[in-house]
């Protein structure tokens, strides 16, 4: 097992700066790791949070923070985010934000964009799918389901931002960066 590597400050401040108001907002945070992040946009006012994270020692210091918050809207899903994402499609869940900060250099970009296309249907119509990689490891940018929107570099860390190709029919792609 990997040690996790939780997102760094800036990169979480500017991740939300970017997204704005979370207020009715869902979000979905796959490869939770600390819980930092489904816990941020929480206290932002998301109006449910899922966190998906595989493993248990993990799952349990998670359950530890969020141990002070009301649970009505926040969720742990201890499970793989391949078996969680069938799991939260079957249950007919949708969000606004899915966010992915996978482990670096093991191919988890261009495999959970394979994925959300898969599952499409988990992210509502205008909602964003953001992946966090390293600079080292690029996920494709053509992908029949998704358009990449935007990325945004911090350090060797990018956020990738994506949205459906049916919402972008509208929107040009960004020349550059926001």
């Amino acid at each position: 097992m990997k040690d996790v590597r939780p997102t760094a400050g800036k990169v979480l401040q500017a991740l939300f700066n970017i997204l704005g108001p979370m207020a009715g907002r869902s979000f979905l945070d796959l490869f939770s790791g600390t819980g930092r992040v489904s816990l941020e946009a929480y206290k932002r006012g998301a109006s449910s949070v899922y966190a998906i994270e595989s493993v248990r020692s993990r799952c349990q210091n998670i359950r530890k923070t969020m141990a002070g918050e009301t649970k009505e809207d926040l969720h742990l899903l201890c499970m793989d985010v391949r078996r969680a994402l069938t799991w939260l499609s079957r249950k007919k869940l949708v969000f606004d934000i899915v966010f992915a900060d996978p482990p670096y250099h093991e191919g988890w970009p261009g495999e959970l964009l394979l994925l959300m296309e898969e599952k499409k249907e988990i992210l509502r119509p205008g909602g964003e799918l953001i992946i966090e990689h390293s600079v080292r490891e690029m996920p494709p940018d053509t992908e029949e389901v998704f358009m990449l929107k935007d990325q945004r570099r911090y350090g060797d860390t990018i956020l990738s931002f994506y949205i459906s190709r049916t919402e972008s029919d509208q929107i040009l792609p960004l020349e550059g960066k926001r």
